[in-house]
């Protein structure tokens, strides 16, 4: 691949030595198959399991795979490692089950889509589709998007998937304020985001729920809510200035 990719596809990985061997194929063989270059990084966060192992062997076959090692905890901390080093025009990041199939990130790429700094993927806004999420997941999605909305970044329907499309310069741009490395990070990354003024879109998906989903519905929950507080505060002491 070139040098200078048209995408990059990002992806924070804590112990998916269990799923990757089943999803990065998957994104394999959609950049293999795409007219314009692409690469895919894979951010180990400091994995107790073959995370790194399984991606380091895929990465001698396919060049465009690289494998990068973030050892602060955290997904926040790996997406932002990904982000720095990756070379595309749009920088994509995607979480390592594939709730959304790799095929949609067409969605968020010209000619489908370019006027815009940051595309967030939705749950929710018209032409999107859940497949097979349980009722109390949903119920608390949508309270803490309300807590989001009244609190940090209102105006958008799901600031929560894990499939988010940033165009380079907004996104390096975006990176140099960041603070949180927990789940709230992309709330984080969208408030500065609209504070500072850039165009941000939300695209329907089609998103399936995984049940082995790495969420604790209570404790992550709890520490979700006090990072968005957080970021309130950040942003009246003017830290994101």
């Amino acid at each position: 691949m070139a040098d200078n990719p048209l995408l990059s596809v990002i992806i924070p990985a804590y112990n998916e030595g269990s799923r990757l061997p089943k999803t990065l194929p998957q994104v394999i063989d959609f950049v293999s198959s795409q007219d314009y270059n692409a690469e895919i990084v894979v951010v180990d966060n400091n994995s107790s399991d073959d995370t790194r192992a399984f991606s380091e062997r895929l990465s001698e076959d396919y060049p465009f795979l690289k494998v990068l090692f973030e050892p602060a905890q955290g997904k926040g901390a790996a997406v932002r490692t990904g982000m720095r080093n990756a070379l595309g025009e749009y920088l994509f990041m995607a979480d390592a089950d594939l709730s959304m199939p790799i095929s949609e990130v067409s969605k968020f790429l010209p000619p489908k889509l370019d006027d815009y700094d940051v595309a967030i993927a939705s749950r929710e806004v018209d032409g999107a589709v859940r497949y097979n999420e349980p009722g109390y997941r949903h119920l608390m999605g949508r309270v803490f998007n309300l807590v989001v909305k009244i609190l940090a970044v209102p105006g958008f329907q799901d600031t929560q998937a894990g499939f988010k499309c940033f165009k380079r310069e907004a996104a390096l741009d975006i990176l140099a304020k960041q603070t949180i490395d927990g789940w709230a990070f992309d709330v984080e990354l969208l408030y500065i985001a609209q504070r500072r003024g850039y165009r941000i879109v939300e695209v329907p998906i089609n998103w399936y729920f995984r049940s082995n989903s790495r969420i604790n519905p209570i404790g992550d929950a709890f520490d979700m809510f006090r990072e968005v507080v957080g970021i309130r505060m950040n942003g009246k002491k003017g830290i994101y200035d």
